[in-house]
């Protein structure tokens, strides 16, 4: 599993635990920035360069980490080939892999803590696209895909 980490600004202090967790569990990954608070940038221009990895191939996965979580999922997912799902609870981090498929999970300092956030990531890196009932509804979001994103 190739994984990025990347955050704007405001969810550096987030990103930052995030880093020490993974690193703790053994996980490896690319961290793209930012690398302090001070670092300003548009959580738009951090999800594109992020995205980038994947659809270059450099990645299969990423975590996002802005305010809320809310902007960086509306970016990355005008990327074609991106599917980002904001996960604020741990339900929501599985159920992104295992039924739909996701390749890029979003989260938000002003939303989620510390510790949920490490639950969070655990549990998304640690669920798997299933398949079953729910590919025909994967599928239908690939076709839209190709359809409307020229």
């Amino acid at each position: 599993m190739s994984l990025f980490l990347a955050s704007d600004h405001f969810g550096f202090p987030l990103k930052k635990v995030i880093a020490e967790h993974l690193h703790k569990e053994g996980v490896e990954f690319e961290d793209l920035g930012v690398n302090s608070e001070d670092e300003v940038v548009d959580y738009p221009d951090i999800a594109l360069k992020a995205c980038l990895t994947i659809t270059e191939g450099k990645h299969q996965y990423g975590i996002l980490v802005c305010g809320t979580g809310l902007g960086m999922a509306m970016a990355a997912n005008k990327i074609p080939g991106i599917y980002a799902a904001p996960t604020h609870d741990i339900y929501s981090a599985e159920r992104a892999k295992k039924s739909n498929d996701s390749n890029v999970m979003t989260l938000g300092r002003h939303i989620v803590g510390p510790e949920l956030a490490k639950m969070l990531v655990d549990a998304w890196l640690g669920s798997e696209f299933g398949g079953g009932r729910s590919l025909p509804k994967v599928q239908k979001i690939r076709e839209i895909e190709k359809k409307y994103m020229k």
